[in-house]
């Protein structure tokens, strides 16, 4: 899919049809149509985690923020738990990102 377009072939057309279409009753192999995406595309998912990564960047200092104000429905334990949260998104973050340039270097050395 680029830039929203995705293409739509009539792949049951192309598909050349032989002496054994329905042969002993067996119904013939072909596409009857082209299936839509199920999920939501590339882009949409990789901004909801990156805008998730920022929220959970942010509420330690917005926690700490409301401890500060004297907020009671705020503990210290609740800021520390945001902060282990949010270095291990980052740790998660990190290793993703390395995992893909790998991967990509991987794919860029596959000589054809």
């Amino acid at each position: 899919m680029i830039n929203g377009f995705t293409p739509n072939y009539n792949l049951e057309a192309r598909i050349q049809h032989t002496k054994l279409d329905g042969f002993a009753g067996m119904p013939a192999a072909r596409m009857n149509r082209v299936e839509e995406p199920a999920g939501a595309d590339f882009k949409s998912v990789m901004s909801g985690l990156v805008d998730g990564m920022n929220q959970t960047m942010n509420a330690p200092d917005n926690l700490m923020k409301d401890v500060m104000m004297g907020n009671e429905n705020v503990d210290i334990h609740d800021v520390m738990v945001a902060m282990s949260k949010a270095e291990l998104s980052v740790n998660i973050a990190t290793t993703a990102v390395g995992k893909v340039v790998q991967a990509y270097d991987r794919i860029m050395q596959i000589q054809i």
